[in-house]
């Protein structure tokens, strides 16, 4: 539904964490605009989307449904993916009211069968006087930086692929008592290739903003041995 103060003043959200509003997964779609942030706390992947495209995400676990960042108190991070930060929130384009001009607008809308989604409980949405409460605010912020990751996430995934930096990577894990997780599908940016970019593909790049946000995904593969670090721990009760 089309979120408004009237109907959904006193709507509140469960902002905490947890396998119960959906956080027990192993992988999340994440964009190029907030690569910055994740590059610091998770290893960076691409892999395909069902019809062949590029899409990125965060490895959170080894195992189906496993998120090695959530414990007893919550999301163990210093930064959350923007699509579990969102909640029960979207945008959506809204048209133009009958005899009005002009393009579609981007709204937000509330899914109010969420679980996250309470009248008890939880962050309220609407200030008395019905304005923005801070909870909100922050929550727009979130849905413009994936609403500015569309935009962005086709002309970055074309310019890498266009340049031959994209290849396949294959993920292998080992624990212990000599359990070997291998996850397959999964891409990243080729080392070599970004190294030996020079004139103008690599000014295109920077000027895009495609070539910090691809080294941002080199960067964040030491993730990868803090992940394995964490599975190891989980493992053996620690």
């Amino acid at each position: 539904m089309l979120l408004n103060n009237v109907d959904h003043a006193d709507l509140r959200v469960i902002a905490r964490h947890g396998p119960e509003f959906g956080d027990a997964i192993n992988q999340a779609l994440v964009f190029p605009t907030e690569f910055e942030a994740l590059q610091r706390e998770y290893p960076i992947f691409f892999r395909k989307d069902a019809n062949g495209a590029f899409q990125a995400i965060v490895l959170l676990g080894l195992d189906r449904d496993e998120n090695l960042f959530l414990d007893g108190g919550g999301w163990n991070a210093r930064y959350v993916p923007a699509v579990q930060q969102r909640g029960p929130f979207s945008i959506v384009l809204q048209p133009p009211r009958a005899g009005e001009g002009g393009e579609p607008q981007p709204m937000i809308h509330v899914d109010l069968d969420h679980p996250r989604i309470s009248r008890e409980e939880g962050e309220p949405l609407f200030l008395p006087a019905g304005g923005h409460a801070p909870y909100l605010q922050h929550v727009s912020r979130v849905l413009g930086a994936i609403y500015d990751g569309l935009e962005v996430g086709g002309p970055f995934f074309a310019a890498l692929d266009g340049l031959g930096l994209i290849e396949p990577v294959e993920v292998e894990a080992q624990v212990e008592g000599g359990r070997t997780y291998v996850i397959p599908g999964l891409f990243t940016v080729g080392e070599a290739g970004l190294a030996a970019l020079g004139g103008e593909d690599l000014e295109r790049l920077h000027r895009s903003g495609a070539l910090r946000a691809a080294y941002a995904v080199r960067s964040s593969m030491a993730n990868l041995q803090r992940l394995i670090d964490a599975k190891v721990c989980k493992e053996a009760g620690r």
